[in-house]
């Protein structure tokens, strides 16, 4: 991310520098508008030429295509608009030198100015823009790896199987989530409580009312009666 925005500011002051370039004096007094795109495949001549046909032109896409380049991240229109700068300069430089027979640097206005150097320095500021970008595969790759980082964090991390209930809410028994008693919660079934069915009437600690005595029931020691062939009603008449 700082990257792209470090890239994107020297790329950016590249472009202005090359758009400023052609209104300031290249050789000889003379601007860099008022040269024509023409004369830079045919030989540079002394006719005057207009703004939007002079070699602001290949300026002036260039800096479109910066501006492309820094919204897309593109690192690859960048430096193409830094190789048209570059190129279109140099191309100036070779039709100068033949109109003149050589090339010049002087400080009375006779050789190569300001302009030319403005117009270099543009193409390459927009160079070293486009290296210090990291493009937009290198932030979807680094997005990538941050998502591949956290999700291998999150499989580390313990998972509990049943997560503890909210304050406000009844404590549940896992795995059925069936209510509880209690305030924990615990990995083992509830136990279940054998049902009361009340006092054992056999129990004399539980009587609470006297009870006729009873005789002695089939099977038990004192009962005179066959248990195993009882005995039966006499057939009616």
């Amino acid at each position: 991310m700082i990257r792209n925005i470090l890239g994107s500011l020297v790329a950016l002051a590249g472009a202005a520098s090359a758009v400023l370039s052609p209104f300031r004096d290249w050789y000889g007094g003379r601007a860099g508008q008022d040269y024509r795109v023409r004369d830079l495949f045919g030989g540079i001549t002394a006719t005057e030429s207009g703004v939007l046909v002079s070699i602001l032109l290949p300026f002036l896409f260039a800096a479109l295509l910066v501006i492309a380049g820094v919204v897309l991240r593109s690192r690859i229109a960048v430096a193409l608009a830094g190789l048209v700068v570059l190129g279109f300069t140099i191309l100036w430089m070779v039709r100068q030198g033949q109109a003149e027979g050589a090339l010049t640097v002087g400080g009375d206005g006779a050789g190569l100015q300001v302009g030319v150097a403005n117009a270099l320095a543009g193409g390459v500021l927009m160079l070293i823009g486009a290296l210090l970008m990291s493009g937009r595969g290198a932030g979807a790759r680094s997005q990538a790896r941050a998502r591949a980082r956290a999700r291998a964090r999150r499989e580390q991390e313990p998972v509990e199987p049943y997560a503890a209930p909210p304050a406000d809410q009844v404590d549940t028994w896992p795995p059925t989530q069936e209510p509880g008693m209690s305030t924990h919660t615990s990995p083992w079934p509830e136990p279940e409580v054998d049902p009361y069915t009340g006092p054992d009437p056999h129990d004399p600690r539980t009587r609470s009312y006297p009870q006729a005595e009873r005789g002695p029931e089939p099977g038990d020691p004192g009962d005179p009666r066959d248990p195993v062939h009882p005995p039966h009603r006499p057939p009616e008449r």
